[in-house]
């Protein structure tokens, strides 16, 4: 097992906890970089040459499409973060709240579009693909707006908000229900004011697998839950056989996605960070690009004068 699988597997328990784990040995170890290159034409030789990219991704390649991160200041629903709605006890306790919160997070997502970030990603991995290279995008987002765009190769390491899973049975199924049940219809509004629905745990998503009937919880890793085992062992994989690593409007604060890019790093291979800000990983990374995703990143993914193209 190499040092990479060892130090995710060790962490993973830690899943969307949003805390930094304490440092650790392995951690250590990682290579101390020089103040990040800003240079795009410097990234952008290193980008001509790599065979096999991984684009890690966060809340903030979507927000330049609207959607809330509800993170940090005025980052609530109602009066709850995320992090009060987002766990197994929260849906344990109130599943009526929690289902009017991920009601209102889909009806919102209906509305949006893939802003020029997503579709760089995509028209890069789509021309990439014809060379013989690959480009696979690793993100935390839960709103497939990657996908809508177009990425084929995508790895949601946080699950769907259109996906559903059965507590009873265990069925994991897409659903693009709008609403996704009557009774959830009108439901949701953010506004501290409003009160919660109540609705009956009957009335709430149902599973309709034959003989089941269970109620359904949205497929995604909550806080204190644990990233699905298959999927990380394809990360792993991917991170493992990449040149070129890009990390893409995360905070490089949740684990276990934050060590993703510095364990990459450390092993000598090229990261380029694209943030508004910097972030407490950037002094490891080769490159650090400063503003709006979706202003820096198209330019970093064009087409370099040395592709062919047939």
């Amino acid at each position: 097992m190499s040092l990479f699988q060892f130090t995710t597997r060790r962490l993973v328990l830690q899943a969307y906890c949003g805390l930094k784990p304490p440092p650790s040995k392995e951690r250590r170890i990682c290579l101390e970089m020089a103040r990040p290159n800003s240079n795009m034409a410097d990234f952008r030789e290193v980008f001509a040459k790599a065979k096999h990219i991984a684009i890690i991704t966060g809340a903030g390649v979507s927000a330049e499409s609207g959607v809330p991160t509800f993170r940090g200041a005025g980052g609530y629903w109602r009066k709850w973060q995320a992090q009060e709605l987002a766990t197994p006890e929260a849906f344990a306790r109130n599943s009526s709240r929690v289902w009017e919160f991920y009601h209102y997070r889909r009806e919102l997502m209906l509305s949006k579009q893939p802003n020029s970030a997503h579709i760089a990603i995509a028209e890069c991995e789509a021309r990439l693909s014809k060379q013989g290279r690959s480009v696979v995008v690793i993100t935390q987002n839960i709103d497939e707006l990657h996908r809508r765009a177009g990425t084929k190769h995508l790895l949601e390491i946080h699950g769907s908000l259109f996906k559903t899973r059965c507590t009873s049975c265990g069925h994991v199924a897409e659903n693009y229900k709008s609403p996704i049940c009557p009774a959830l219809a009108g439901k949701g509004a953010p506004d501290p004011e409003i009160e919660d629905a109540k609705i009956p745990v009957e009335n709430l998503p149902r599973c309709e697998e034959e003989g089941c009937n269970g109620l359904l919880r949205p497929h995604i890793v909550w806080f204190g839950e644990t990233l699905n085992s298959d999927i990380l062992t394809e990360v792993e994989k991917e991170l493992e056989i990449c040149d070129l690593c890009l990390v893409v409007g995360t905070s490089s604060v949740v684990y276990p996605a934050a060590m993703f890019a510095p364990q990459v790093s450390a092993r000598g291979v090229p990261v380029a960070e694209f943030n508004m800000q910097t972030t407490p990983a950037t002094a490891r990374f080769r490159f650090h690009f400063p503003g709006p995703c979706g202003t820096t990143l198209p330019p970093a993914l064009a087409r370099h004068k040395t592709e062919i193209i047939s």
